[in-house]
């Protein structure tokens, strides 16, 4: 509701807004109080159709004159009001009933360009029909697309009228008081700091851990790997995995091409269906912890930052287990495949071997995931588009980008992951919050 519509009790015996197909909607109507009018109902309830099989097409049935209704008139002068008599039906204008779907399925793309303000105004007038300063009631019709659930100010523009009005209620009900819930106002406190907790609790024991390790990786550039591993994928060259020493990758190439200790072919395939299903239950997971009726930003936040723990949870655990699966490939090798380096040669490269998942590589992998998964929902409002359909098509596009880089790094992640098992097989490895 935008505006105050006392007017409406001004309407004659009934009155409600007339939609597409020449039916009225029963989302808005305004009914005068009749016993009479109760009981001539129910008493044709079983006998009238109903295209619906609810109150609305009933109502319908029994209003089957109402596309024919005069229009409401909310300022007629009380002397004309007394003198006609009190219409049956009458009709309300979209003022009073404006459905968001066909406002969304109705919009298109607007250009930004000079105009004066009237042409502006002839914009609004277009997608709504009238003005979108006097709407008085908004209907959200798009099914689950309801503004009081966080997800749905970020698909659809009209939600922002109803954010706008949450706020500025008074504390009264749940959801208001500037848009926050006395009752969730813990839970979302907690849910914010959990996560980035055990964040930094990890990286803090990974970095007293890796003091050394770090301190390399400063002095060398990330900007080096980075443009590296880009030039490798261009050329469509193998990746070279860095941490892994010379004299281990022999080593690991004579386990690779024997005829019994092979890389499994199925290692890839399996490793994207992991990614994926991974995705999909912390997408789920994520949906349920995080409550409905936060503000838009909070929900956003909150889901981001459980997604991406639960995913890294979930695929990390997997990548362990293919990390392990190879050190037990290697454990199992013949004897003489298996040329331990010197004692000299292993206390130097130990700490090495230790912290060699910790590469630009794998984070380059970690980072790009999470960049492109805010990047793709993000196009439509990145182009200001509010338009229903064109804002799926390009979170489709954005879906398809990130499918796709997903599907390139979870397989050599797995792979990574199992070279990374042959390689440190004879040597007793710390864990640490790397997943790869």
């Amino acid at each position: 509701m935008g505006i105050n519509i006392e007017e409406l009790f001004k309407c004659g015996k009934f009155c409600a807004n007339l939609k597409h197909s020449e039916r009225l909607n029963s989302g808005v109507m305004v009914v005068e109080p009749s016993t009479a009018l109760f009981n001539d109902m129910m008493s044709k309830v079983k006998t009238l159709p109903s295209y619906t099989g609810g109150d609305q097409g009933f109502l319908n049935s029994y209003y089957y004159g109402f596309p024919n209704a005069r229009v409401f008139e909310p300022n007629l002068s009380p002397e004309i009001l007394d003198t006609r008599p009190v219409p049956e039906m009458e009709r309300l204008s979209t003022l009073y009933n404006a459905d968001v779907g066909l406002y969304m399925l109705a919009n298109k793309l607007m250009v930004e360009i000079e105009v004066s303000a009237e042409a502006a105004l002839c914009c609004y007038d277009i997608m709504w029909m009238v003005d979108e300063k006097e709407l008085r009631v908004i209907h959200y019709t798009l099914g689950p697309l309801k503004p009081w659930d966080w997800w749905t100010s970020w698909l659809l523009k009209p939600v922002d009228v109803w954010q706008n009005v949450r706020e500025q209620l008074p504390e009264s009900l749940p959801g208001t008081r500037g848009g926050q819930n006395p009752k969730d106002s813990f839970l979302v406190k907690f849910l914010f700091l959990l996560p980035l907790s055990a964040v930094l609790f990890f990286c803090y024991r990974s970095f007293q851990k890796n003091q050394g390790y770090f301190g390399s990786c400063c002095r060398s550039s990330l900007c080096d790997h980075v443009r590296h591993l880009c030039y490798r994928i261009k050329s469509g060259g193998p990746i070279s995995y860095t941490g892994i020493s010379t004299s281990t990758v022999s080593s690991t190439h004579q386990l690779l091409n024997g005829t019994q200790y092979k890389m499994p072919a199925y290692l890839g395939g399996v490793s994207v269906c992991v990614c994926f299903m991974a995705a999909v239950v912390s997408l789920g997971l994520t949906l349920i912890i995080v409550p409905r009726q936060v503000t838009p930003w909070t929900g956003l936040l909150l889901m981001y930052e459980w997604a991406f723990t639960i995913f890294y949870i979930l695929f990390g655990g997997y990548l362990s287990l293919i990390y392990h699966w190879g050190k037990i490939t290697a454990s199992r090798a013949p004897s003489s495949l298996s040329q331990p380096e010197s004692s000299d040669d292993d206390a130097g490269k130990g700490h090495q071997r230790q912290i060699s998942s910790c590469d630009a590589t794998t984070w380059f992998y970690g980072l790009g995931m999470a960049f492109l998964s805010i990047v793709a929902p993000s196009l439509p409002c990145l182009f200001g588009i509010t338009a229903l359909f064109l804002r799926l098509g390009l979170m489709i596009v954005g879906g398809i980008i990130l499918t796709s880089f997903m599907t390139y790094a979870s397989e050599h992640l797995a792979m990574r992951s199992f070279l990374k098992g042959l390689e440190e097989r004879d040597i007793a490895r710390n864990g640490n919050f790397c997943f790869s």
